[in-house]
This record gives structure tokens, C-alpha cells and sequence, in this order.
């Protein structure tokens, strides 16, 4: 199959096209992403060079460039998307204008080809909920211009799959952690402020709640919709593991060592929803999916390696070859495409904490170095 991914320089993106050509040889990716705010061609410098991938630099919004790359696929994972709730508070235009307008003009064109097409969308649609969980069916009541663009989207595809009999899925997830994350989320933006020793901001109270998903568990999801989801339908993708970010903020900061006098308790940001919440019965009965099949899925147990993953991705972005990396936790150097880490106290408690720590961090690395074979040492 030769699949058009949109969006796929982001976070979640670039782990679905990661997670696609290293897990199977059944799919040839075009990648297209206008490289605005939130990409990074860093995320898939190690696959770059796969003979079954293709990169193009484009906006959705253009037809004509949207037409000519779906007429070379099969179909169609919309990834593409302004997703930062307080930009789109100060500027809503940029998300009116790739949220909604590009998402049309992908439905409009795959309809026309008859190809299929999955609408990624967001738990935010539902707004804030005080003690229900939200299902397929729940209505809409979007809080942010970022949530009422993503609505917006869903109801066109509804339309389409009702007017045209358009082939299109919607997929909705919870909040995504893991690598390659963008540094303004909440994880890497506490992790690269604590490393520096800066306040740590956190509106309001730092009760609001949100459903933590590791990304990896999100894209074979989102694979399985693709292959065996019913058109015309929607799918929550959540993994009941509610926590507020508070609790996220100083898990980060023990495990860190750094004091919870870093946080810093800012004016709550308008319209902002107190507590996301999904029921994904219907992807679990249907399509048999079950979150945790990966690894790292579980945000309690395995919060430590994702997020020391997270503070080296960070904290060694600007490190050169041969240059003395120091660092309270970690002590080494790069060499010859190799990560030489010397304190050894460290990594015996690190990797005795998950055994799969060192190839996590390989991958990371490899991905932001740009370095083709890099190798933890630990020896």
C-alpha cells in the first residue's frame, strides 16, 4: 500500500511513519508537511534515506498538489494540523485555515479519487467534562478555537460520509507523550526548563486532568482504523490513566532531583477545561485494540525512562562531536557517532530501572544527531 501522510514531520506523525516502515514492509510512505511551527525534519533523519519513503514539502490547502500526491496513493492519514491551544487563543486564523480548509480539501479530493481517508482528531471536541467519560456519541462543546477547528473538521467528514458516501474515519486520541515531542508541551517544556534550574509555570491550580497515552500506542491505532476501521465512523483512542499536571510536574522534578520550588503558579489561561475524558470501548470490541502494547505505555510505571529520554534528547541537541557533555545526572562525551557515557553509578541504576533504556535512547539519538548508527556506551 502506498500510503500519503500528512503532517508527518510532528510528533505524533513522524512516530506513525517510524512505527509503519520499521515494523513492515507492506507500506511505501509520501510524507507531506508544510514545515511550519511544530515540524522537524530531525524527527525522521534515520529513515530519510528508505527506499520506501518520499518527502515533499507542501501545505494540504493546496489542491492541486494535494490532487496530483493522492492520485499516486491508495490513502490518506491526515496528520496535519495547528494544535497549540494558546496560539490559537492569541491568532485563530492560521487553525481556521489548515484545520479546517486543508482537512476539506482532503476530503474533497479523496472522495472524488474514491480513496480512503483517516481524520486525526482530539479528545477536545468534547470540552471539559466534570465526571463523565465521553463516547462516540457525546456531543460536541469545544472550549479553545484549536478544539472548535477540530469539530468543525469532524463535521465535514460526517457530512461528506452522509452526502458523497465518502470513505472516511475519524480517529480521536487522548494527550500524547514520547519521543520527539514538540518542546513547548507540557513533559520536554518542564524537563528542558528544570535541567536550567527555571520556574516551571503551571496555570491555575495545576488540577486539570488529562489522559496520558504513549505515542506508539496512539499510531497502531490509528493503523488499525486505516485497515480495518468501518467508513463513516469514529474511534476514541484513550488509556485511562488520568492525571492532572500538577502531579505530571513533580514526578518530573523527583525523578530529576530538582526541588518543587521551580514551579510557579500562573493566571489560568482562558476557556481552559478542567478535565478530559474517553470511553474507547468501541475500538477495543470492534478492532480489538487494547492500549499497552507497547513498552513504555504505561504512564506511572514507565514515566522515569521517557521522560530522562526526553531531558538527553534536549539537553544534548546543541552537543558537538568531541564535546565534554556534563550534565548532574549524566556525564560523557560524543565520539565517532558513539554517546560514551562515564558515570557509571547512573546508568546501573538507570538500567536496571528498565532494561530497554539503552536501545530507547539509541533511537532518540539517532533521530536528533543525525547520525546514522550512534551507540550508547556504557562500559
Amino acid at each position: 500500500m502506498r500510503l500519503l501522510v500528512t503532517g508527518g514531520l510532528g510528533f505524533i506523525g513522524s512516530n506513525f511513519i517510524i512505527k509503519i516502515l520499521k515494523e513492515t514492509n507492506d507500506f511505501e510512505i509520501v510524507n507531506v508537511d508544510a514545515e511550519l511551527f511544530g515540524s522537524n525534519q530531525q524527527n525522521l533523519e534515520g529513515i530519510k534515506d528508505s527506499d520506501r519513503y518520499e518527502f515533499v514539502k507542501g501545505n494540504i490547502t493546496n489542491k492541486n498538489l494535494m490532487t496530483e500526491l493522492i492520485s499516486k496513493c491508495d490513502s490518506v492519514v491526515n496528520f496535519a494540523a495547528e494544535s497549540f491551544v494558546d496560539r490559537s487563543i492569541n491568532d485563530a486564523n492560521p487553525f481556521l485555515v489548515s484545520n479546517i480548509r486543508g482537512a476539506f480539501t482532503l476530503m474533497d479530493i479523496t472522495t472524488k479519487q474514491k480513496k480512503r481517508m483517516v481524520q486525526i482528531s482530539t479528545d477536545e471536541v468534547f470540552g471539559s467534562l466534570e465526571s463523565t467519560t465521553a463516547t462516540e456519541e457525546s456531543k460536541f462543546n469545544p472550549s479553545s478555537p484549536y478544539a472548535a477547528t477540530k469539530a468543525a473538521a469532524e463535521l465535514l467528514a460526517n457530512s461528506y460520509t452522509k452526502t458523497y458516501d465518502s470513505d472516511i474515519i475519524i480517529t480521536r486520541s487522548t494527550n500524547n507523550y514520547g519521543p520527539r515531542q514538540f518542546a513547548e508541551k507540557l513533559i520536554p517544556k518542564t524537563i528542558i526548563l528544570a535541567i536550567q534550574n527555571k520556574k516551571i509555570p503551571i496555570y491555575g491550580n495545576g488540577k486539570n486532568i488529562r489522559d496520558w497515552i504513549y505515542v506508539d500506542d496512539h499510531c497502531e491505532a490509528a493503523l488499525l482504523c486505516l485497515l480495518k476501521g468501518k467508513s463513516g465512523l469514529s474511534y476514541n483512542i484513550s488509556s485511562n490513566n488520568e492525571i492532572d499536571n500538577l502531579t505530571i510536574v513533580t514526578k518530573i522534578l523527583e525523578i530529576m532531583n530538582k526541588p518543587n520550588d521551580l514551579i510557579e503558579f500562573v493566571e489560568d489561561r482562558p476557556g481552559h477545561d478542567l478535565r478530559y475524558s474517553m470511553d474507547s470501548s468501541k475500538i477495543n470490541k470492534e478492532l480489538e485494540w487494547k492500549v499497552g502494547t507497547y513498552e513504555h505505555h504505561d504512564c506511572s510505571s514507565h514515566f522515569k525512562s521517557i521522560l530522562l529520554g526526553e531531558m538527553y534528547y534536549n539537553s544534548l541537541k546543541d552537543s558537538a562531536p568531541g564535546k565534554k557533555i556534563s550534565e548532574k545526572y549524566i556525564d560523557g562525551f560524543m565520539q565517532n557517532g558513539e554517546l560514551k557515557i562515564t558515570n557509571k553509578k547512573w546508568v546501573e541504576y538507570n538500567t536496571t530501572t528498565n532494561n530497554n533504556l539503552i536501545r530507547y535512547w539509541e533511537e532518540l539519538f539517532t533521530g536528533f544527531l543525525s547520525t546514522k548508527n550512534l551507540k550508547v556506551i556504557t562500559k
